[in-house]
């Protein structure tokens, strides 16, 4: 009855993602004969337009409403995007429809089924999640989502080069002079922590600035976070201290002349007998004298230690 109504008078009862089902009705006093009511915004305040027994009589009340009435020029002049008008319209901005891994296919957009409009653009912004609208495709859905300026920041993460490989990192830290500084911890490198395994970025960077810890990034390999580090200020003086602790042990090696450990009898015995003599070597022989002690007694009777020389045979 309030349907046809409506139409004779050429009203239209806006739809929403409501309780009530209808834009404008709020189920205010549920469990008494007229639980729903209309209500306008107007003047910046609430304004309580009747309480009805059905939503659809509350409708009609909105509707007959200058307020209701403004709501369906709008609604009407911003019809569904299909799914091919909302990517045109897209690329005609310069945008970029993230996809996702979800139910919906796109970043930033959440499936709720059962609804005229299931698909909603949520961003997370002040540590809240914040609702943009409900849409009745994915894909606008997803173009509110670009336009936004969270949507925004993601689309220019994703465009970001590749990853480095843990041995593209290594070359690159060469090229710059830089060092990667080894440590013994889970990651292998100083500055570098495994925060989130299984993760496509498990691998964190920190350095101590100020007296706290500051996260200067995440990335997919220990490497590519150890070059992070090695170019921020605190990479390189820890770089810098690690030098200056290794230079005083090279110089007392090189004060010990840096000997080569002695091998083993084995190795030597197992390598066999003494090298060759060079071509213009010869064998000198010598004649070795012995020494050996005899007492030898003066006129006086005092007895002397002198050598006695003999030649050897």
């Amino acid at each position: 009855m309030w349907r046809s109504q409506a139409d004779a008078a050429a009203l239209t009862l806006l739809k929403s993602d409501s309780k009530t089902g209808y834009f404008g009705v709020v189920l205010a006093h549920p469990g008494t004969p007229k639980p729903y009511l209309a209500r306008v915004g107007r003047c910046g305040k609430q304004v309580s337009l009747g309480s009805f027994a059905t939503a659809e009589e509350a409708a009609l009340c909105f509707a007959r409403s200058p307020e209701g009435q403004e709501a369906a020029k709008r609604a009407a002049a911003a019809a569904p995007l299909l799914s091919e008008e909302a990517r045109q319209q897209a690329e005609a901005a310069g945008l970029t429809l993230l996809r996702a891994d979800n139910k919906t296919g796109y970043f930033g957009v959440y499936y709720h089924p059962g609804r005229p409009k299931p698909y909603k653009a949520q961003v997370k912004r002040g540590g809240t999640m914040v609702t943009l609208g409900s849409f009745a495709t994915a894909e606008e859905a997803a173009l509110c989502f670009a336009r936004s300026p969270e949507g925004q920041a993601a689309a220019q993460k994703a465009a970001a080069p590749p990853p480095l490989t843990g041995e593209e990192a290594q070359h690159q830290a060469e090229a710059e002079g830089l060092t990667l500084l080894v440590a013994v911890n889970k990651a292998g490198y100083y500055g570098v922590h495994l925060t989130h395994p299984s993760t496509p970025k498990p691998y964190q960077a920190r350095v101590r600035r100020g007296g706290q810890m500051v996260h200067l990034g995440t990335f997919a390999t220990a490497e590519e976070a150890a070059l992070c580090i090695a170019r921020s200020p605190e990479g390189q003086a820890a770089a810098g201290r690690a030098a200056a602790a290794a230079q005083p042990r090279r110089s007392e090696e090189q004060c010990q002349g840096n000997a080569p450990a002695p091998r083993s009898r084995a190795v030597l015995k197992q390598e066999g007998a003494v090298p060759p003599m060079p071509p213009d070597a010869f064998v000198k022989e010598e004649v070795v004298v012995k020494r050996e002690h005899e007492d030898v007694v003066d006129e006086g009777g005092r007895s002397e230690g002198r050598p006695k020389r003999r030649k050897s045979a």
